[in-house]
């Protein structure tokens, strides 16, 4: 993890003002080092109707990988081409930073291109969409204040090495929904132009 990256997550723990809380003895969030490839290594399920950036991921934070109870943070390769759907969370805000490549962000009704180190802050109840316009993977941190989007993560994948059953449109919607979040499905934005 870059330096960056720590003074980050140690400046956006602080701001929560969480009081510190010492390990859970029946096994809640303890203390952890994670290495860059440690972590829960997922594959998303087959879909319809939305274009996955990848298909693995490596879910790092959260409270049933981690049993953190305010963080989530998972991190992934994006190819280039490959687009993350227009989605919002309804309550969480999250932050994306791209260590490499180069993406075109959608942002509530604004538009930028996001060069390596640029960070992306995502408040709640605001559409966002990330395409890879480069020529090299995005190398992309994502970071959530409250954790309920990991039930969409894990209900959009198995662990690696698994056999996902496709999802239906309904069905991805669905997990969106379990993550308190909520996916576009008006123009399919694979066919969008940055």
């Amino acid at each position: 993890m870059s330096n960056a990256l720590r003074l980050f997550v140690a400046v956006f723990l602080c701001a929560r003002s969480v009081p510190a809380q010492s390990p859970a003895p029946d096994g809640g969030a303890k203390p952890l080092v994670l290495q860059k490839n440690d972590g829960q290594l997922r594959t998303r399920r087959p879909r319809e109707g939305v274009a996955s950036p990848s298909s693995d991921f490596l879910l790092k934070i959260g409270p049933k990988s981690s049993g953190s109870k305010h963080l989530l943070l998972f991190t992934e390769e994006i190819p280039p081409g490959a687009v993350i759907p227009k989605h919002k969370h309804h309550t969480e805000e999250e932050i994306l930073l791209i260590q490499t490549g180069g993406a075109h962000v959608w942002l509530g009704d604004k538009e930028y291109d996001a060069q390596p180190g640029a960070l992306v802050f995502i408040p709640a109840e605001t559409w966002i969409s990330l395409k890879n316009t480069g020529t090299e993977n995005i190398s992309l941190v994502a970071i959530w204040n409250e954790p309920g989007f990991e039930e969409m993560l894990l209900c959009g994948s198995v662990a690696k090495g698994q056999v996902g059953e496709f999802i239906s449109s309904d069905g991805v919607k669905n997990c969106y929904h379990h993550g308190d979040a909520e996916l576009e499905t008006v123009e399919p934005l694979a066919e969008r132009k940055p």
